[in-house]
């Protein structure tokens, strides 16, 4: 975690929203896109924490000169303080800040959670912290050019009305766009996201696999601009850019891919019904799928004779 100091304005005082919509003297956080990126609109970065040798390393190559601190002498200098772990860990590490006495009362405390909104951080706003919930919604690797990633990205903000403003200048400084998500629907928006992005990977790598596996040398070159095309399409087009042999009801090919995924790949096997099914339904009900079509393909998906 780190600790940021803007060159602008007083602290406030414990307790008090800030006046001004953009933090006064500090940040906290694990060292990771966020702070490089305020970094770059002007915050100074003054104090980190990192645990594991990794953390230790990629913040002496991407925050260079900081002194790495315990988490409650970071936050006892920030007014700022950004909580970048994993979904999981997170509830425990708030907890844990809480129960050890350090020095919430008056100070921003944030996570970068995507499940998560502001009910996680009960145990700092009971120690007189001010909540917010700040999600980059983008996927990131840890390589160095992942705070590139950030200029134009939405953030899912989930914020008491009387921070928004804050919460808005923030992200406006890291050059995304703020997108405020209802702290009820937090689950449903990370859902959201991680069927679209983590298991787009999965598919992306099985399909390579099987390529590779049919002879094709440089399967990213041969799936790029099909890929590419089909998001493209999706996204201005919804439904209407569902294309292929489930949306044409073409059931003898799809016999076909099963039959062949039962040997070439039978892990792959389950979700390549499932997404068939889902697809059809679809396409069904978007009109591009007819009713006879759609039985005879369901039929085959469900394991009937062709």
């Amino acid at each position: 975690m780190g600790q940021a100091r803007p060159a602008t304005s007083p602290r406030p005082g414990p307790g008090r929203v800030p006046g001004s919509t953009r933090p006064s003297s500090g940040w906290a956080s694990w060292a990771r896109a966020g702070p490089v990126a305020l970094g770059r609109a002007g915050h100074e970065i003054v104090a980190a924490s990192a645990v594991s040798d990794s953390s230790v390393r990629r913040l002496h190559k991407r925050l260079p000169g900081t002194p790495i601190r315990q988490p409650a002498d970071v936050v006892a200098g920030a007014d700022l303080v950004l909580l970048t772990v994993p979904d999981d860990v997170l509830p425990g590490l708030v907890a844990g800040l809480a129960a050890t006495g350090a020095a919430l009362e008056g100070r921003l405390v944030a996570h970068a959670s995507g499940r998560h909104g502001l009910a996680v951080l009960d145990p700092a706003v009971r120690a007189g912290a001010l909540p917010l919930a700040l999600h980059p919604v983008m996927t990131f690797t840890g390589r160095p050019d992942d705070v590139d990633k950030m200029a134009g990205i939405c953030f899912g903000i989930t914020s008491p009305d009387s921070l928004r403003p804050v919460a808005e200048a923030l992200v406006l400084e890291m050059g995304g766009e703020p997108v405020f998500i209802a702290e009820e629907h937090r689950d449903l928006y990370h859902a959201a996201l991680a069927t679209a992005s983590n298991y787009l990977v999965t598919l992306v790598a099985q399909a390579s696999d099987l390529l590779r596996d049919a002879g094709v040398a440089d399967p990213a070159r041969m799936l790029g601009p099909l890929l590419g095309a089909a998001l493209d399409n999706a996204l201005r087009l919804g439904d209407a850019a569902l294309t292929g042999p489930v949306a044409r009801g073409d059931a003898d090919t799809v016999a076909g891919h099963i039959a062949v995924l039962r040997t070439a790949s039978p892990e792959l096997l389950p979700a390549y019904l499932a997404l068939a099914r889902l697809t059809a339904d679809r396409a069904l009900s978007a009109g591009t799928l007819a009713a006879p079509d759609a039985q005879r393909l369901l039929g085959v998906l469900g394991g009937a004779p062709r």
